[in-house]
């Protein structure tokens, strides 16, 4: 530890103490200083130290030691006042509220000396002159906890009716305690009106948004505004993760995931705080978490997955049951304790009572990789009856109904039917069914026992019916590589089926089924190349030729519609194969048309993705978009979750294009959940991820675009997805996180992707994120570094031939350089070397574009020089001179950037002291816009600026 020796040391090693992440580490450091502040003899040192110990408990999990510090220097103020300066003179009245809060979270402290206090409070700001805004707000909190809802009324309209002073909370903090009142009071919308000017950041503090995003969570869920807590909840989450004394806000995350469906990213989230289950230095947000710890593991145990193991308290392992009654038990122990301290039962009834909450949606989709903790409830249109389950008419009566509507779930009906029954119980067509569909479930395997089922149609009655089943054991033959063989078989049962049809043994549905099977064995082995497109162009033209010869498909035989459509995709695939694109794509349309109109749309689900397909082909984005949401429509709960993947995702991609980002982004985060439920969040998922975090980006959700992107991170592979993928997702996170302000965690980023970018034949993008490195390395103050990069990027730009942009690391270099204690030298060579080559460059530009740009690149530079001479105390008056001749040179297009560099040229001759070259410039800035626009911001303020100088110079 570095010495203290004075009070200005003191004050450094505070100052750098209060940056450190709140702590343990960061408390024993203010205990040190504190120590080192008494050595001193100084009373203002004590009084600071004590302060900054005060603070650093406050905003950690220690809480429970402010109270000693503020004694100490409560009872210094009381004995000698005059060593309090002014700072510390407010200081002292502003944490008295800390106090009183602080009391009132201590369950071992009684009410009457919270209510002692509150009156202390309440006498020493009226002696200091301030307002009662500050207690009557205090005093609000202390009636809400104790749940005596009149006094808390009276107080919070006083609160709001006493003038706002210095004592004040700040205005987020204040809006988060009125909108946490609405919550309690039933007024979810009331709370998010009081909280919008801190959720759109019109206020904010070092505590705020982070306690209001947590806040919202639960309000916006019951409000059905789940996107909106979706992206609270990603924002929010980021921003208390490194915030010690947020448990509670934490807490609320952890809720937010119990109640929608995310019980397994909640877990995570209990994962990375352990300490919360055992820090006892606040009890009262400990009791908020482990409320919420309850009502989490209640949520698994409810699911099936008591005996999982969960993340808890340290020292053992834990299942979700035993955390839970753990954490019920020592949460109630809690409230109890609250409910003897106030004499009411109020804290115990909401712990209780949130303990119970019952999930507000069955699964929202976050974006983010978490695994589903249970299956999702079945659809309605998959959903058995109460019926289905218990009676064999019932499970009887659905089977045929699924069968004759071409439902998927027909096979698994079917199936429930023959475990339900035993053969006696059933009729020789039911059993036939039975046969048929177990035949369908098994593929190519399956084709034997189609025959079985052959036998108990003709037993039945329905020999057409048995040479259908006979022609679908064909095909399946064919499809395992036995195609002569199926030929032979289905052109004899085509021959059979004909003759019946003829003498009216049989119906259409029967005839069409066979002569489909024997169209699809052609097909495939047109497919295969073992037999010719025009014998299976003629095979498929005979169904619908049959079908339409009967007279249009009844709407409710929905069979022999489908035989019609399949007809159509077939005859689709065969112009498509002999290079008519445009009749596929309207035969393909027919298809689905066909089946929309007879009541089975989700059959036609592969014939609209063709359409994309060959629309795309044609460079018809629109009917592209068109087909894959229809696709999706007509699919609905029947495309698997690997189809759902790749439909939202291409959506979303052609949805981009076209600018509606927002809509693309919610496609994309469908694709996300979709790829979790077919278990390739690795795979897909984490390619759906990172398109998400970029949409997310490209609509300014910086925070929200990173947790994705991280998450995106943990499972993309270049072996996978493609180096250029990884390289993207860390560019943009990159992005992100300098947006955010975390520069260093940024320049990682562009660093890791510059570095798989090196490898790159183009070198442009491994140049850009070297130089965006540079730049983030900069902004942390990593001034030795940031050069390094700025250099790497430099000969990159050079090998490039980009001047421009070797010039801007030069530039960059040499402010870099003057940052540096002995960098006068260095910077003024740097800025020179750039003004030498952008000078060359222009010596060779071939064309009047790269003119212009590279003339305003060196007027840029000459500013600059200019700028960096001033700032190292010299006159940079040449170069301002020669920018602005540059600048006038590129006429109106350089009109601003002149009148920027006068401006400069004005001031720098203001502080040398020669006011009429200042003033000569200024002029020079209004006569510039004379006749300019009154509405350009950018003439309003140069005219502004201008104004200022000459009054300065006169």
């Amino acid at each position: 530890m570095t010495e203290i020796t004075d009070l200005a040391a003191l004050r450094r090693a505070m100052a750098e103490n209060a940056e450190r992440p709140e702590g343990p580490a960061r408390n024993a450091r203010a205990e040190q200083l504190l120590a080192a502040a008494e050595g001193l003899n100084v009373p203002l040192a004590v009084i600071e130290a004590l302060g900054h110990q005060l603070s650093v408990y406050n905003y950690s999990s220690e809480k429970d030691k402010m109270f000693v510090p503020f004694a100490r220097l409560l009872r210094l103020w009381d004995e000698r006042p005059g060593d309090f300066d002014a700072y510390e003179t407010h200081s002292l009245h502003w944490v008295f509220k800390w106090m009183s809060a602080g009391m009132l979270d201590q369950p071992h402290i009684p009410l009457a000396s919270v209510e002692k206090w509150l009156g202390e409070m309440e006498r020493r700001y009226r002696l200091a002159g301030y307002s009662e805004r500050a207690v009557r707000g205090a005093e609000f909190s202390v009636a809400a906890h104790i749940g005596d809802l009149a006094r808390a009324e009276r107080a919070y309209a006083a609160w709001l009716a006493a003038d706002r002073d210095e004592m004040a909370d700040c205005h987020a903090c204040e809006l988060y305690g009125q909108g946490l009142w609405q919550v309690e009071r039933g007024r979810d919308a009331a709370a998010l009106t009081a909280w919008r000017p801190v959720l759109e950041g019109e206020f904010s503090c070092a505590h705020e948004p982070h306690s209001v995003l947590a806040a919202s969570l639960v309000p916006l869920l019951r409000l059905g505004r789940a996107e909106e807590a979706r992206a609270h909840h990603l924002r929010g989450l980021r921003l208390v993760r490194p915030m010690e004394s947020m448990r509670t806000a934490y807490a609320e995350h952890v809720e937010f995931c119990a109640l929608s469906g995310n019980e397994a990213r909640g877990l995570e989230l209990l994962a990375e705080r352990p300490a919360y289950f055992t820090d006892t230095g606040h009890p009262r947000s400990r009791l908020d978490f482990l409320a919420v710890v309850t009502l989490l593991t209640d949520r698994l145990t409810e699911l099936g997955l008591g005996d999982e193991p969960v993340p808890g308290p340290a020292g053992r392992a834990w299942t979700a049951r035993d955390l839970a009654a753990h954490a019920r038990t020592e949460a109630l122990a809690l409230a109890e304790r609250f409910d003897a301290r106030n004499e009411t039962p109020h804290v115990g009834d909401r712990t209780r009572a949130r303990m119970a909450r019952r999930p507000l949606v069955d699964r929202l989709p976050l974006g983010v990789r978490t695994p589903r903790t249970a299956p999702a409830a079945p659809s309605a249109a998959t959903s058995p009856s109460p019926a289905a389950e218990t009676s064999l008419p019932a499970l009887l009566a659905e089977a045929h109904r699924l069968a004759d509507t071409l439902r998927p779930e027909a096979v698994d009906a079917w199936a429930a039917v023959a475990r339900a029954a035993d053969d006696g119980e059933l009729a020789p067509v039911d059993r036939a069914l039975i046969a048929d569909h177990e035949a369908m479930s098994r593929g190519p395997e399956g084709a034997e026992l189609f025959e079985r089922a052959a036998e108990l149609y003709a037993a039945a009655g329905d020999p057409g019916e048995a040479l259908a089943a006979r022609a679908r054991g064909a095909y399946f033959r064919a499809l395992r590589g036995e195609q002569d063989t199926a030929l032979a078989r289905v052109t004899g049962l085509s021959e059979e089926v004909r003759a019946l049809y003829a003498a009216e043994a049989t119906g259409v549905r029967q005839t069409a089924s066979v002569l489909m099977s024997r169209a699809r064995i052609l097909m495939h082995r047109a497919r295969t190349g073992a037999g010719p497109a025009r014998d299976a162009e003629a095979a498929v033209r005979e169904v619908p030729a049959l079908v339409e010869g009967h007279g249009t498909p009844d709407e409710g035989d929905a069979r022999l519609a489908a035989r019609v459509a399949e007809s159509w995709g077939m005859l689709a695939e065969l112009a498509g194969a002999a290079g008519d694109r445009a009749g596929a794509a309207e035969l393909l349309r027919r298809a689905v048309a066909e089946y929309v109109r007879a009541g089975v749309p989700w059959c036609a689900v592969e014939y609209e993705v063709q359409v994309a397909a060959l629309a795309e082909e044609a460079g018809d984005r629109a009917e592209a978009e068109r087909a894959l949401r229809a696709a999706l429509e007509h699919g609905g709960p029947y495309v698997e979750p690997a189809g759902q993947v790749q439909l939202h995702l291409r959506i979303a991609e052609l949805t981009a294009e076209r600018g509606e980002v927002a809509a693309a982004a919610e496609h994309a985060l469908q694709a996300t959940h979709w790829a979790d439920q077919a278990g390739e969040s690795g795979t897909s998922g984490a390619w759906a991820r990172q398109q998400l975090g970029g949409y997310l980006l490209r609509q300014g959700r910086c925070a929200e675009a990173a947790e994705v992107l991280e998450s995106a991170l943990a499972d993309l592979r270049a072996d996978t997805h493609g180096d250029g993928a990884v390289v993207q997702a860390r560019w943009w996170l990159g992005d992100c996180l300098e947006e955010l302000g975390e520069h260093r965690a940024a320049a990682e980023q562009r660093l890791l992707a510059a570095d798989i970018a090196r490898h790159w034949p183009e070198q442009r993008d491994h140049a850009t994120l070297a130089h965006l490195a540079a730049d983030s390395l900069g902004s942390a103050g990593l001034v030795a570094e940031a050069d390094r990069a700025y250099a790497r990027a430099g000969e990159l730009w050079r090998a490039l031939g980009d001047t421009r942009l070797l010039v801007r690391s030069l530039r960059a270099r040499a402010w870099l350089a003057l940052r540096e204690d002995s960098g006068t030298a260095v910077a003024e060579g740097l800025m020179a070397e750039a003004v030498e080559v952008c000078e060359e460059a222009l010596e060779d530009a071939a064309d009047s574009r790269a003119l212009g740009g590279l003339t305003r690149e060196l007027a840029q530079t000459h500013r600059q020089f200019g700028d960096l001479l001033a700032q190292a105390g010299g006159s940079g008056g040449v170069h301002f001179e020669r920018a602005i001749t540059l600048f006038d040179s590129l006429g109106p297009a350089g009109l601003h950037d002149r009148t920027a560099a006068q401006l400069a040229a004005a001031e720098l001759a203001t502080e040398l002291g020669h006011p009429e070259e200042a003033t000569a410039r200024a002029h020079a800035v209004l006569a510039a816009y004379e006749s300019a626009d009154e509405t350009d911001e950018t003439v309003r303020t140069r005219r502004a600026a201008a104004a200022r100088l000459l009054g300065t110079a006169e």
